[in-house]
């Protein structure tokens, strides 16, 4: 199961989808960079879950908030005080380590430390200084001078910043009960030990909704939402069997929880969390009414009744969304022969395994590629011409250099789920061919109709 998670990172860079951070001044840890084919299979997530839980409902609408907020917006949500992990440091190499991310046999001092020296690793017997907490929150100062007085910090969440605007909508939108709020932005945690390609990092992008209800009606609502994750996580491509919906219990849930939900998920390194599901309570907008002064209650216009509303809180991360759906697509597969496809044209280099990676269609960060059979002036401006209209549908791309062949394995191996080859016959009859990603079957389509019957088969 390692070995995917090297081919995964090793595919990622060799065709643009996630780099290393400042590469060239040799990285920095932890830290990457989305390329061409990230970016846009980054934003068909965002674009696609914008589009089903805001644009798709009458009861949410969305924000854009700032990522530096009034400190005292950390105090108030508790984050000053609880957002905090156990740290414990080798007394040798002085490297330091979440506790909690320890084994045991580890925390007893029967293995060597793990830690890395600047001339390599420590090696010596595992003896740690007694747990101390860490706080996450990454800290900077806003203004000429660094003191305490302009101390502000990069938001660990999305989430405050709902609640916050939360009397802003009331007066703006005037939402009746249940309604939700929604925001899409980076947030920054100082992990201890960050790690697993994109899995865990400092800067991370995160999809959240705050969903405010009647108290008295939470658990029919955070049933509500446990199941759109799961549609949304079948819509994304994730398998089932590899997806656990965890109950966390009292005593291990955030300080802020009254029940949560991790949604699971199998990864080569292990079974770690992908999604959260939480029932917050009121606790945020009593604290921030209570530390701003400003009243966040909600009025029932029916009954002219004051109250705090509670908050069933969904949590999507982008990058985590980004990793499984790279590893649900990868596929490595014999490809079929000409013979089996009924004598269509062969493809140089089928007989030897071909990657490809199966996303669902709306994902693919490339919907058609173009292809000319060869270099030849004439192919190439049908090409180019072919190209130029059906970009102004689909993200196309355009490709004439190596063989006809390589040049569908780097289609396959990038996700692309249409091929339109340009050929000589196409001079001639006006057609071209329409080659499947999935099934490698090859027709041929009218250049008239090309961009109607790529539709439909995205649709499919």
């Amino acid at each position: 199961m390692e070995d995917l998670m090297q081919k995964i990172v090793s595919l990622a860079k060799r065709r643009g989808f996630i780099f290393p951070g400042s590469e060239i001044y040799g990285g920095l840890a932890n830290s990457w960079d989305y390329g061409p084919l990230g970016v846009e299979l980054k934003n068909n997530i965002k674009q696609e879950w914008w589009k089903r839980f805001v644009h798709s409902r009458a009861d949410i609408v969305g924000i854009d908030a700032a990522l530096l907020m009034n400190p005292e917006v950390w105090g108030a949500s508790g984050h000053l005080k609880n957002f905090s992990d156990p740290l414990v440091e080798c007394k040798k190499c002085h490297n330091r380590f979440r506790a909690d991310a320890l084994d045991e046999s580890q925390v007893d001092g029967r293995v060597k430390c793990p830690g890395i020296f600047k001339n390599g690793p420590c090696g010596g017997e595992l003896k740690l200084s007694e747990s101390k907490q860490f706080n996450l929150m990454l800290k900077t100062f806003l203004g000429p001078t660094e003191d305490a007085s302009n101390i502000v910090y990069f938001r660990p969440e999305t989430a405050q910043a709902m609640f916050v605007n939360f009397k802003n909508i009331l007066d703006t939108n005037h939402p009746k009960l249940p309604f939700g709020i929604a925001q899409q932005g980076k947030a920054f945690r100082n992990e201890i030990t960050p790690g697993n390609f994109i899995f865990r990092t400092r800067e991370f992008e995160q999809m959240e909704i705050e969903y405010f209800i009647p108290e008295a009606q939470w658990e029919k609502y955070f049933e509500h939402w446990l199941g759109q994750m799961k549609q949304w996580l079948k819509h994304l491509g994730v398998s089932d069997k590899k997806l656990h919906y965890v109950d966390i219990p009292d005593g291990e849930r955030a300080h802020y929880s009254k029940r949560t939900v991790d949604i699971e998920y199998e990864y080569p390194f292990g079974q770690k969390e992908l999604y959260g599901l939480a029932y917050r309570g009121d606790f945020d907008l009593k604290n921030h009414m209570e530390a701003s002064g400003q009243d966040m209650r909600y009025t029932d216009t029916e009954t002219n009744e004051k109250f705090l509303p509670h908050v069933i809180e969904p949590t999507w991360g982008v990058d985590r969304s980004v990793l499984v759906a790279m590893l649900e697509a990868y596929h490595e597969e014999q490809a079929p022969t000409a013979a089996a496809r009924k004598g269509e044209p062969k493809e140089e280099g089928e007989s030897a395994t071909r990657v490809v990676m199966k996303f669902p269609k709306w994902l693919a960060p490339v919907k058609v590629a173009v292809l000319p059979l060869s270099k030849k002036p004439e192919l190439s401006k049908v090409a180019k011409d072919i190209f130029e209209t059906l970009s102004k549908e689909f993200v196309c791309e355009y490709d004439e250099t190596q063989s006809i062949g390589k040049r569908y394995r780097r289609q396959d191996e990038i996700g692309t789920p249409l091929v339109v080859t340009v050929d000589f016959e196409s001079l001639e009859d006006k057609k071209v061919t329409l080659r499947d990603r999935d099934t490698m079957k090859q027709e041929r389509s009218k250049i008239k109709d090309l961009a109607s019957a790529i539709h439909d088969r995205l649709q499919s």
